[in-house]
C-alpha cells in the first residue's frame, strides 16, 4: 500500500518474452485500476490518493511475473473483476548467449474480484496444468452475462482449456459452454459475444455469441471474407484485438480492419469487413488494446509494433523472412475516431497503446516503448518503458489530423490488398511508390457506413522509379492493390 501513484514504469524484473504494458486500466467507482505486466502488479489508485497493490500472492509464491496482456476487465455491482495469467513463482532459466527461455510450470490462469467498498481482492478461480513448455488458455476477456447474473470468461492463448467459460460470481465455480477458442468479447445487446480463433496463426473465423436464455452457442462464421470486404478483397492473418458494441452493431477489430454488423441477425444488418490500416505480414494491429466509448462514437488504437521476435525457433528461410516483416515499422501508432460513416485519425503515438479508459474529464492511455517477444527472447526484466498518459477529453474531439508516413514493404505485401487508411481531414495525402518494374496500383475508396459503400476504384500507372499519386481528391478510406509483385519496392503513404 502507498500513497501516491507514480505512472512511468521503468525496466524492473519480471522474467517473460520482451515487454508487458499498463493493462486493463479502469476508473470506477472513484478507483483507477490496472495491472502492470510483466511485474504482475495489480493497482488500485483511490481519488484521495491512497493505493493498494496486489501482486497476485493469492495463486503463488513471489516473485510473480505477468498478470495480463490482453484487458481482461469487468466491472459489476460493487467488485472490479480482473483476469489474466500469472506466473507464481516465476522461473527464468537463464541465458545462453543472447537466448532466454521461461519455465511454464508455474504458470496459471486466473479471476480475482476486487471489492471497492471494502478495498479486498479474492482469488475467484485459477486454472494451470504444470506443464514446461505449455499453459493453460490465458483470461483475455471477461463479459459479465445480466440475464443470469455470471462471468463469461474468453481462452484462445494457451495450449489446453480453451474456448469460452461461464463462471458463477459467488463460488467460482466454471464450465466450458464453447469448445471453440475465443480471445475477445463484448455485450451485444444481452448477449455476450466472441470471436473464433480456432487455429491462432490464421486468426478469427467468425464471431460466437452465447444465447442467455436458451445457453447455446450462436454461430457466425465467414467462409470467404472477399464477400463480405468492402473493397473486394480478401484479408490473412486476422489475430484478434478487441471487440465494442455501438450503432445496434458488434464491432470486432483485428489485424488488418474490423468486422461490424449484427452477427445474430445478418439479414437485417449483414456482416461487413472494412479494412483498416492493414500492412500484410506485419505487426500493425489493434491487438491488445481495447476500444473506449467517446461521445457516442468509439476511439479505436492501432498498435505499431505489437509482436516481434529476435531469435527464430529454426533457421530457415521461411523464419528469417518473417523476422524481417515482424521487425518493419509500418508507422506509428495511432487513434482512430469512428462516427459513422467517417474514421478520422486524430493522435499519433509511440510503439503502442496498450490500455484506454476515461477518468472524469481525461482519457487515461496506457503506453508502452517495446513488443512482446518471442519464445527464445525471454530475459528477467520487462525490457520496455511503461506509462499512463492523459489527454484532456476535448482535446482528443477537436484534434487536427497528425502527419504521418506510413512505410510498407513491396516483399510483405505481395499481390494482396493493403492499407485502408482514413483520408478525413487531410489536405494533402500521397502515395508515393518506389518501384522496380512496370506495374498498376488499384485504389479503392469506400467509407465506414452503416451500412458501409464502395464510392471509387481507380488504375494507375506505374513506372521504375518514384512515383508520386496525389490523393487529395480521395475524401474517406482508401485501400491499394499492387497488380504484380515487387518485392523491392517501398511504399509510402504521406498523411499532411
Amino acid at each position: 500500500m502507498v500513497s501516491c501513484m507514480d505512472w512511468v514504469y521503468r525496466q524492473r524484473y519480471g522474467p517473460e518474452w520482451g515487454s508487458g504494458g499498463v493493462f486493463g486500466l479502469t476508473y470506477y467507482k472513484s478507483v483507477l485500476y490496472y495491472t502492470l505486466a510483466m511485474e504482475a502488479e495489480a493497482h488500485f489508485a483511490r481519488d484521495d490518493g491512497y493505493e493498494r497493490i496486489y501482486r497476485f500472492e493469492h495463486v503463488g509464491p513471489g516473485p510473480a511475473s505477468g498478470g495480463d496482456t490482453y484487458n481482461a476487465v469487468e466491472t459489476v455491482d460493487e467488485y472490479i473483476y480482473f483476469g489474466g495469467w500469472v506466473h507464481a513463482p516465476a522461473v527464468f532459466k537463464g541465458k545462453r548467449g543472447c537466448i532466454g527461455e521461461i519455465d511454464f510450470r508455474n504458470k496459471y490462469s486466473h479471476l480475482h474480484e476486487y471489492n471497492v467498498l471494502e478495498d479486498n481482492v479474492r482469488l475467484l478461480w485459477v486454472d494451470s496444468v504444470h506443464h514446461e513448455y505449455e499453459w493453460a488458455g490465458e483470461v483475455s476477456s471477461i463479459v459479465y452475462d445480466r440475464v443470469n447474473d455470471e462471468l463469461l470468461i474468453a481462452r484462445s492463448d494457451g495450449h489446453r482449456n480453451l474456448g469460452v467459460y461461464r463462471v458463477d460470481r459467488g463460488t467460482g465455480r466454471a464450465e466450458q459452454v464453447s469448445q471453440t477458442p475465443g480471445l475477445k468479447g463484448a455485450l451485444f445487446q444481452e448477449y455476450p459475444c466472441f470471436d473464433m480463433q480456432p487455429v491462432w496463426y490464421r486468426g478469427i473465423d467468425g464471431v460466437q455469441c452465447v444465447d442467455p436464455y436458451s445457453r447455446r452457442i450462436l454461430e457466425y462464421r465467414v467462409e470467404d471474407w472477399s464477400k463480405i470486404s468492402v473493397d473486394g478483397y480478401g484479408v490473412e492473418k486476422r489475430g484478434s484485438g478487441y471487440a465494442a458494441s455501438a450503432y445496434t452493431r458488434y464491432w470486432h477489430f483485428f489485424r488488418g480492419g474490423v468486422l461490424v454488423g449484427n452477427p445474430l441477425e445478418p439479414d437485417i444488418y449483414s456482416m461487413s469487413f472494412i479494412r483498416l490500416l492493414d500492412f500484410p505480414n506485419n505487426p500493425y494491429a489493434p491487438a491488445r488494446s481495447n476500444a473506449l466509448e467517446l461521445a457516442g462514437g468509439l476511439l479505436a488504437v492501432f498498435n505499431s509494433y505489437t509482436h516481434s521476435y529476435l531469435h527464430p525457433a529454426k533457421n530457415t528461410r521461411e523464419e528469417q523472412e518473417k523476422l524481417r516483416a515482424y521487425s518493419w515499422v509500418a508507422g506509428p501508432s495511432v487513434l482512430l475516431y469512428i462516427t459513422p460513416p467517417t474514421a478520422r485519425i486524430i493522435m499519433a503515438l509511440g510503439a503502442r497503446i496498450t490500455s484506454m479508459t476515461k477518468k472524469k474529464d481525461a482519457i487515461l492511455l496506457g503506453a508502452n516503448t517495446e513488443p512482446n517477444l518471442g519464445g527464445l527472447d525471454a530475459s528477467p526484466v520487462d525490457t520496455g518503458v511503461r506509462s499512463i498518459v492523459a489527454i484532456p477529453e476535448h482535446v482528443l474531439l477537436s484534434a487536427r489530423n497528425p502527419p504521418i508516413v506510413f512505410k510498407i514493404s513491396g516483399r510483405a505485401v505481395g499481390d494482396s490488398a493493403f492499407g485502408g487508411i482514413p483520408l478525413t481531414g487531410y489536405r494533402n495525402p500521397e502515395l508515393r511508390i518506389k518501384a522496380t518494374r512496370e506495374n498498376r496500383v488499384e485504389i479503392i475508396e469506400y467509407d465506414i457506413g452503416l451500412p458501409p459503400s464502395k464510392l471509387d476504384e481507380t488504375i494507375y500507372e506505374l513506372k521504375p522509379g518514384l512515383n508520386k499519386i496525389p490523393l487529395i481528391d480521395y475524401k474517406n478510406i482508401v485501400s491499394f492493390k499492387l497488380e504484380k509483385t515487387d518485392p523491392d519496392a517501398v511504399i509510402l503513404v504521406v498523411l499532411e
